[in-house]
């Protein structure tokens, strides 16, 4: 008899490369399931989606969740995974494409070329020669860059430019040790957003769109620049101002406006260079993030272990048993001590155990000595908090 399979429900069209780490002998992987164990999404809007209560886990082929309900999520128990980083390369050639773009003036010179009309090389060849002086531009190296955001994007940004002769400035208020462990020792420390901003020639933002950075370039902000600035954005759209930016550009504040996020403010603005979305755009950045939340979705169904989910706490053991218990649950006191509770009244011992908390969610793994029975796991799911329970037993 075929064992059960895990069903998943692909929103999105996702990479083969990445769907192809679902084993067809334990995972039926479609664009229609009925009772989906897990969600795969792209840039699909699933706030207003029915999301099934057979949903264990959702992942998000790329770094952003804002298309995705994560309150809603955890509050019953799911956690949503991301792909921080394995769209990193892409997102960093891009910056450096659009720093060149600008430095240079490209963006017009193409459209000066492209109108040109001439009966022949000669008499075209003039044309140019006249014209190429409105588009003298300059040289990256020896002008500073300041990075606002040192995550995984912002250090290869830094680490490219600095290699290009720039000098660069970072700022990064959520700095982690391993990002720290990765950043070049020449990136220099700013202590705010206004010493960057005053100090820069060019200016690229690589944060998520939370409440604090909603707007974080803004009118007084891009009143400190040095004018001629060129801002960059392959971040997130709501993060800068786009009516300051259009005011900033008229007075000669900013030179340019390189961003991922076109606008109806923006549209038609000669200070602009908007780009169709373009940051993950490459089929090695779709391989590679696919790949990533498919191995971490695929963890988590098999053994309960979450690595880069966006609301739950990184939690990864080695099984010491066949019969494993995984519990999310509110942070709340005596939560563990009622569990384990629960389990010694039904006699299962415990050979391992990890708790770990993030905010107002908690999850726990606990590996077993025999199979829990369909009653502790209910007795477990009605406890006071207690948001998901599920018995991982280990492949036969």
């Amino acid at each position: 008899m075929r064992p059960e399979r895990h069903e998943i429900l692909v929103l999105n069209q996702i990479s083969q490369i990445g769907l192809k780490r679902f084993p067809p002998e334990k995972y039926h992987v479609a664009k229609e399931v009925a009772h989906p164990d897990a969600i795969l999404v792209r840039s699909a809007d699933m706030h207003g989606m029915a999301i099934p209560a057979s949903v264990k886990a959702i992942g998000r082929a790329g770094a952003g969740t804002n298309n995705i309900p994560v309150g809603a999520m955890s509050a019953r128990g799911i956690p949503v995974f991301n792909a921080p980083g394995a769209n990193a390369n892409a997102v960093k050639e891009l910056v450096l494409a659009g720093m060149l773009m600008a430095a240079r003036n490209l963006v017009p010179a193409l459209g000066f070329v492209g109108g040109l009309r001439a009966a022949d090389d000669a008499s075209l060849q003039a044309q140019v020669e006249a014209g190429k002086r409105a588009f003298a531009g300059s040289e990256l190296p020896h002008h500073t860059l300041g990075v606002i955001g040192l995550g995984k994007i912002g250090s290869l940004v830094a680490d490219v430019a600095i290699r290009l002769g720039m000098n660069v400035l970072g700022l990064d208020p959520e700095l982690t040790v391993d990002a720290a462990w990765g950043l070049h020792s020449q990136v220099r420390k700013a202590h705010s957003v206004e010493e960057l901003m005053r100090s820069c020639h060019y200016v690229t933002l690589h944060v998520p769109l939370l409440d604090s950075t909603h707007h974080m370039v803004n009118a007084r902000s891009l009143e400190l620049v040095r004018p001629g600035t060129v801002l960059l954005n392959f971040s997130r759209e709501g993060i800068v101002d786009d009516a300051a930016i259009v005011k900033a550009l008229a007075a000669e504040k900013l030179k340019c406006y390189v961003t991922d996020f076109p606008s109806t403010v923006l549209a038609g603005h000669p200070g602009v260079i908007a780009l169709p979305h373009l940051g993950a755009s490459t089929r090695e950045a779709e391989d590679n993030c696919a790949v990533m939340v498919a191995d971490q979705v695929r963890e988590f169904l098999e053994h309960g272990n979450v690595t880069n989910a966006v609301n739950f706490p990184a939690v990864t053991m080695r099984r010491e048993a066949p019969f494993r218990v995984a519990i999310a649950h509110a942070n709340m006191p005596n939560m563990v001590g009622q569990i384990s509770a629960a389990m010694g009244g039904h006699r299962l011992n415990i050979h391992n155990m990890i708790n770990k908390s993030r905010g107002e969610l908690a999850y726990t793994l606990l590996d077993v000595d025999h199979q829990p029975s369909e009653q502790l796991l209910g007795e477990i799911a009605r406890i006071e908090g207690v948001l998901a329970t599920r018995f991982l037993p280990a492949a036969a």
